[in-house]
């Protein structure tokens, strides 16, 4: 159930309608957009609720919401959250680029690729430090010793950095290296670590898992914005279909569909979504193009020696670069920007395919 407020409404009668709300024994969130103050109920209410507030002073109308999301729904906020970190906007126009490797494997390798990043006009580094792996003999990252790597090297660049959390314990030590904590296909129901990240509000991007619903994906979401973290950013990175052809199936309309159903930020991920690196550049502007705010890209200097095992869907660097030129060009066009500074072409000059 929603309280929606008329406009102009004082933050004090704001705050008077809550504490009505709240000595019933729900939980209320409010929410401010630029035409109107909505005030989302959690629990259960009791059935004479909506009829006493929608007689109160200041208040145009309850509407009761019968998704079992109600926090990331578009009914309860309205307008697109856009978050902001350090200065960088996700969200709404602005267009944010996530590129990296798979994995961080020594400083020196973190380092060139979060030169390049920049150098290519992206604003955020990307790297696991702990990899979640099919096989239990396989790399499985070099854990804090990665996050430290990675953290000095998008300091240097001046980039954000985003990592994976895979365990509740972890989310702490994270959030400490990390700017922006990422949630794993294969974590996207890991309850005790979605109520976790809610206890923080260090911003996170929930991946949709393989198989999964966008009423499931939302309802993930939910746990970390019922636990008090708003910052919450959507990723669409394939689900499994029959298709052997690709990795994975790029879902391109969870796009738009969680647009309408959420007002959270959408980002794609084409590397994993079709696991191979000719795919990347079309899927990438086809994911703009359906209105994406943002991509998480796999780049990487010798891919085809990459610890993990993922180089065919990795990026060379100046393909990276040559994308994210073709990807400014297009967002203009369906209202996108990039709020970036890329570098001039002798930043890639030292390096060598």
């Amino acid at each position: 159930m929603i309280v929606i407020t008329n406009k102009n409404v004082s933050e004090e009668r704001i705050g008077e309608i809550v504490q009505y709300i709240e000595k019933t024994g729900v939980k209320a969130h409010v929410s401010r957009g630029e035409d109107r103050t909505v005030v989302g109920i959690i629990g259960q209410a009791e059935p004479t609720l909506a009829e006493q507030l929608r007689q109160m002073k200041d208040v145009e109308n309850v509407i009761k919401i019968s998704k079992s999301y109600k926090l990331a729904s578009r009914d309860f906020h309205p307008d697109d959250t856009i978050i902001e970190i350090k200065g960088v906007k996700i969200g709404g126009e602005h267009m944010v680029v996530m590129g990296g490797p798979c994995a961080v494997e020594n400083p020196e390798q973190i380092d060139e690729i979060a030169r390049l990043v920049k150098a290519a006009g992206g604003q955020v580094l990307r790297g696991g430090a702990f990899k979640p792996r099919t096989g239990p003999y396989s790399f499985q990252g070099v854990g804090v010793e990665g996050l430290a790597m990675m953290a000095e090297a998008g300091k240097r660049h001046g980039l954000l950095t985003i990592t994976e959390v895979m365990t509740p314990e972890y989310v702490d030590v994270c959030a400490e290296y990390a700017d922006i904590l990422q949630v794993g296909t294969r974590n996207m129901q890991n309850f005790d670590l979605l109520r976790k990240l809610g206890t923080v509000q260090t911003p996170v991007l929930l991946k949709r898992g393989f198989s999964s619903t966008y009423d499931e994906f939302l309802n993930a979401a939910e746990y970390i914005l019922a636990g008090g973290n708003p910052n919450v950013m959507l990723c669409e990175r394939g689900i499994r279909t029959f298709e052997q052809y690709t990795r994975n199936t790029l879902d391109l309309t969870a796009i738009p569909v969680l647009q309408q159903l959420s007002h959270l930020p959408v980002i794609s991920d084409p590397s994993h979504g079709t696991g191979r690196r000719e795919l990347v550049e079309p899927m990438s502007k086809a994911s703009v193009a359906a209105g994406a705010n943002g991509l998480i890209i796999e780049m990487h200097t010798d891919p085809d020696n990459s610890m993990t095992g993922d180089g065919v869907q990795s990026l060379f660097p100046d393909q990276f670069a040559a994308l994210l030129k073709d990807l400014e060009k297009l967002g203009e066009l369906v209202g996108r920007r990039f709020d970036t500074e890329k570098a001039p072409a002798e930043a890639f000059a030292t390096w060598k395919k």
